[in-house]
């Protein structure tokens, strides 16, 4: 699976904030998502900095909602740190703003690994308005623990997700929280992260008002899919996620030895390692429940001697 640029965010579709030689009519500020991007391998692009000001200029600003930020410069050698600076900044000329996705990159931009990020909760602190906040890449990530009273959905892409990024969220106090969405990732690719970073989500009582998890991409699926099914924090829940990783018969056995998850609307086991009698299983108790079940795109194991493997959706 290859991550693409954003076709929407926050409800509003995306549009590319055109290039400084470009000649396009922008559309009413409220009425999409912004793309502001540059592409650093071009001999005549701008640096990052002096597109994002021309968009302050060029774009009514206080009637922007939805905003995207894509590719700033060299993904190996520059991080996010310059783009927060930036946003923090303009935080009073942004006086709308309720979506914000950092690291729109596409694997002909960068692999997801490769997207340098940077400690990005002063843009929590600089807009309390705050509704969606996306994030894709997880090297050099920070997230120490924040309160925000506003944000609704907070979703992180990645190819390895840094234990401390997860702890930090976990800690975090976000009474409005409704949608959470983990790609925990691989340990070659800095994903760390381990079940008992997710025990205190899991106990329940951190978001009270969380309704969807995913909890995704990950090579320890199976684990996580044992903690979920007796974890409290799931009775609470209308949807599920544990797609993308290396979800085999181990983990969708322990899904339903667990706790009845007929209370779900939805849950989404697509890119998995489940055999069709398993598969055939779990299809058989959800399903006649009402719960819509994904089980979509199942994977190809190879074995190595007494070792089989199997790959995650999204690692490099």
């Amino acid at each position: 699976m290859s991550v693409e640029h954003l076709q929407e965010l926050h409800g509003l579709p995306a549009f590319e904030f055109p290039a400084e030689n470009e000649s396009t009519e922008l559309p009413d500020a409220g009425s999409v998502a912004w793309a502001v991007r540059v592409s650093p391998y071009e001999d005549d692009s701008e640096e990052f900095a002096d597109a994002f000001e021309r968009f302050l200029t060029k774009v009514d600003t206080a009637k922007v909602r939805a905003l995207i930020i894509g590719q700033w410069g060299e993904a190996y050698e520059d991080d996010s740190s310059t783009v927060v600076e930036l946003l923090v900044a303009a935080k009073d000329r942004l006086s709308s703003l309720e979506a914000l996705f950092i690291g729109d990159l596409e694997a002909e931009e960068a692999e997801i690994s490769w997207i340098q990020q940077a400690d990005i909760t002063p843009v929590l602190h600089a807009f309390p308005q705050l509704r969606e906040l996306g994030v894709r890449g997880g090297t050099e990530l920070k997230f120490p623990a924040v309160r925000h009273e506003s944000l609704r959905t907070l979703s992180f892409e990645a190819g390895g997700l840094p234990g401390e990024v997860v702890r930090g969220v976990v800690a975090s106090e976000l009474p409005a929280l409704e949608y959470l969405e983990l790609w925990l990732g691989v340990e070659g690719y800095g994903g760390d992260a381990t079940v008992a970073d997710l025990a205190p989500l899991l106990a329940g009582g951190r978001f009270p008002h969380l309704r969807h998890l995913g909890l995704r991409n990950s090579e320890i699926q199976d684990e996580i899919a044992a903690a979920v099914a007796s974890a409290p924090l799931v009775a609470q829940l209308t949807s599920l996620d544990l797609s993308l990783g290396v979800l085999s018969d181990e983990g969708a056995l322990a899904l339903l030895a667990g706790q009845p998850l007929t209370h779900l609307k939805w849950i989404d086991l697509r890119h998995n390692f489940i055999s069709e009698e398993v598969a055939d299983r779990l299809r058989t108790t959800w399903e006649a429940a009402g719960v819509e079940v994904d089980l979509s795109e199942t994977g190809d194991s190879w074995e190595d001697g007494d070792e089989i493997h199997r790959y995650t959706a999204v690692s490099e």
